[in-house]
């Protein structure tokens, strides 16, 4: 599935995971967005329902064993190049997830992994689609802080 120069959309998993009042953001080690503040997540891979990747990503991402997805929303990601061509195209189902297990820690294409209280997730340099994202869901996110 190419990713760069797509010729359809690809999907993509976000999770939302929410401990103490505060939200895990990463840091994107990889492009689209790289060095750009989101939530952990990635592709969903063929045969592979939205719900299995967004559990798969997070372990593989930041070492959390997670579990009970919940959706949230999804949000599109397109991004032009200069001459007005879809340089990236994504689809990303947002879950809320509740961790079993693990210590959170930035591995995979993560860069870094912080734990940041909502009033102050806006001052970080998002990815768009995050930053769309979480204004539109900030009071449900803050609602569920306790999940």
């Amino acid at each position: 599935m190419k990713r760069l120069y797509p010729d359809q959309p690809v999907v993509g998993v976000g999770a939302v995971i929410i401990q103490a009042g505060k939200i895990a953001l990463i840091k994107r080690g990889n492009e689209p967005s790289k060095g750009k503040w989101t939530i952990p997540g990635g592709l969903v891979e063929l045969g592979e329902s939205s719900e299995m990747a967004v559990i798969r990503e997070t372990k593989e991402e930041v070492g959390l064993d997670v579990d009970n997805p919940n959706l949230v929303d999804v949000v599109s990601n397109v991004d032009l190049d200069d001459k007005s061509k879809v340089k990236y195209h994504y689809v990303i189902v947002e879950y809320l997830v509740h961790v079993k297990s693990g210590t959170a820690e930035a591995s995979s294409d993560a860069m870094e992994l912080r734990w940041v209280p909502f009033d102050q997730v806006e001052e970080y340099d998002l990815t768009a689609s995050f930053r769309f994202f979480f204004r539109h869901n900030k009071e449900r996110l803050e609602k569920s802080s306790s999940y």
